[in-house]
């Protein structure tokens, strides 16, 4: 299955949810919408700074990424970033991939 992590901000709509409902709430809340899909969390992170949240998980394909993403999105609480995250064996097979490539000016 893919790995993402995602990043997530939230907006006034959703920090004043995330105030009333507490961290641990929220966290069981994306398990059970990443686990909907058929996917699992791996780690929850709330953050502070840049994003508000982080996730890592894995969903079946990019259809399921894309529903979490809409979910979170038409929510109007949110706005994610999906990553797709890639294994150093998943690079090393990317390395030894053939590709035609010819870079600028060349």
């Amino acid at each position: 299955m893919p790995k993402f992590l995602w990043q997530v901000t939230y907006t006034s709509e959703g920090a004043k949810g995330l105030l009333g409902e507490g961290g641990t709430a929220r966290r069981d809340a994306i398990v059970s919408m990443v686990e909907s899909v058929g996917g699992s969390v791996e780690s929850v992170h709330f953050a502070l700074g840049g994003h508000d949240l982080y996730v890592i998980g894995e969903v079946p394909d990019d259809i399921a990424a894309a529903t979490l993403e809409l979910r979170t999105i038409g929510s109007g609480a949110a706005r994610s970033k999906p990553i797709v995250l890639l294994t150093p064996e998943q690079i090393d097979e990317a390395v030894h991939r053939d590709t035609s490539y010819r870079a600028p000016g060349n």
